[in-house]
Formats: structure tokens, sequence, C-alpha cells
């Protein structure tokens, strides 16, 4: 019955997407926070064991996407069921803690209402279909990956390459493009970024990526085929130049100053998803092709 409400009314499903983007954009706003700690233990971890040292014991406590409860980190005051509801608790709460007043970062709203609105463009967009509820994962996922590299210059193999397996998954049912075309996708969106960087570090000596940046391209060629791969690196690269040149003087840092690329291949990958073949279009007709 609720099924075919969501399928026959669109106004309905948009806005089912868009209260589901609340609640989902509440749980990234703890997997952007926790995840890189939970790499950074990891590897201490992993080196305390190769070094023969025993773990720290703040280390043995566990730390995942559950546990502990998240709390104020000032006075560590345990966050009640009923302050963490998507953007209304932080609303009543008038953006403090309720036990000592410490103001709580708007970061966590914005997140909640733009991952809303990017679910209700996918719903939008595609209608009440398996490509909508495959996107919305591709989404959330590019939206947390994003904001992680955005603050630690970090893509997650734990986000980067299940989404990849995923986007193969689902184009062995061609919702996006062919098994064989997003095959190729991915294996050209990798080497495509792996040549520049050597051929930028060969050439300057430096590093001019991550190797997260070739897997978050190959991510993007394997759900829509290797057909997105131009307009992705293209878009990308004019957006990473325009905003990063925009961030650098608001910062008055040099241009030395490294930029993560993750955001800008993300934000044009979902682009050329969406509106790559109209953007084409757009391009050929301009160019009276």
């Amino acid at each position: 019955m609720i099924l075919d409400l969501l399928a026959s009314d669109s106004l309905a499903f948009v806005s089912c997407a868009v209260v589901l983007g609340l609640l989902v954009g509440s749980f990234l706003n703890v997997v952007v926070h926790r995840l890189p700690i939970m790499m950074q233990r990891e590897w201490q971890s992993q080196a305390r064991e190769f070094l023969g040292l025993p773990d720290d014991e703040d280390r043995v406590a566990p730390f995942n996407l559950m546990q502990p409860r998240s709390c104020c980190p000032q006075c560590s005051h345990a966050i009640r069921p009923w302050e963490n509801i998507p953007l209304i608790s932080w609303l009543v709460l008038r953006g403090r803690c309720s036990a000592c007043k410490s103001p709580i970062s708007c970061r966590y709203p914005l997140l909640e209402l733009f991952c809303a609105f990017l679910s209700g463009i996918i719903a939008w967009h595609f209608g009440f279909s398996w490509q909508a509820g495959a996107m919305l994962l591709l989404t959330w996922g590019l939206l947390s990956m994003s904001l992680i590299d955005a603050e630690h210059q970090l893509l997650p193999d734990a986000l980067v390459l299940p989404l990849l397996w995923l986007g193969l998954i689902v184009n062995g049912f061609g919702l996006f493009a062919t098994l064989h075309e997003a095959l190729w996708g991915a294996v050209i969106g990798y080497m495509s970024l792996w040549s520049v960087y050597w051929l930028f570090k060969l050439t300057t000596g430096k590093e001019g990526m991550g190797y997260g940046d070739f897997k978050l391209l190959a991510m993007l060629g394997a759900w829509g085929g290797w057909q997105v791969l131009p307009a992705t690196i293209l878009l990308s690269a004019l957006s990473g130049a325009v905003i990063g040149s925009i961030m650098l003087r608001l910062r008055n840092a040099n241009t030395s100053t490294p930029i993560p690329f993750g955001p800008y291949l993300a934000l044009a990958g979902w682009v050329t998803l969406l509106w790559g073949d109209w953007i084409s279009a757009q391009y050929l007709r301009l160019a009276g092709l």
C-alpha cells in the first residue's frame, strides 16, 4: 500500500526521501567525526603490534560508529535520544548543550539539511525506482567521504571500495551503464589519474594527488561507465581551480598549500551521473556540432 503510494505520488516519494536524508545526515555526522579517529587508532595499534609495544589503555575501550554514545565534547554530557532528533533538537536547544550551554557547531544541522536536499533531488530526478535507491546510497557515501577528505585529506577505503564494488553490481543489472562499460570505467578511471600522478611526480619530484583520488574516480567510472569520465575530470578540474583559488585567497594561504581533490571529483561525478547527457548536449549545441 505504502509502496504503491510512493510509486504513484512523486511528491510523497520526494518528501519521504527528504525525511530519510535528514535521518541519514545525522548518522553521517557520526561517520565524518569518528571514522578518521577509528582509522588513526587502527594504524597506531598496528604500529604498536609491529614494534612489540602494549596497546594504550585508552585505546582498549570500544570506539566505533555505535560505541560509545555521543556526548558533549566540553562536559561529556551523554546525548539523550530526544536531543538527537535531526535539525529539530538543534533548533529547540538553540544550538547549545542542554547541560553546560556550550555552543553546538552549526555544521551538524547543515550537514543534515544538505543531505536531505540532495536526497530530495535524487528522488525528484529518478522517481520511485531502483536507480533512485542506488543513487541515494552513492550520494550519502560521496557526501561523507568528501567532508572527511576536506578536513583530513583522506579518502577512506572503507567508504570508497564498497561503493566501487556496488557500482559494478548495480550495473550488472544495467541500472546506469552496461557491466562492460562499468568495468572499463573503473579501469580507465583509476589508470588515468594514476598516469597523471606519475607524470607529475617524475617531472617535478612532487606528489600532486593521493591514491584515494584514483580509487574515487574508478568508483565513479564503475557507476556511470567510461562515458562519464571525461566530463567528470573536466568539471572537477574547473571547479577545483576556481573554488580552490577562492579558498586559498580567503585563508591567505600560498599556492603550495595542499588542496584535497576528492570533494571536487565527487561533486563533478555526481553532477555528471545526473545531468551528463544534458551537459554534453549543451556543449555540442554551443560548439555548433
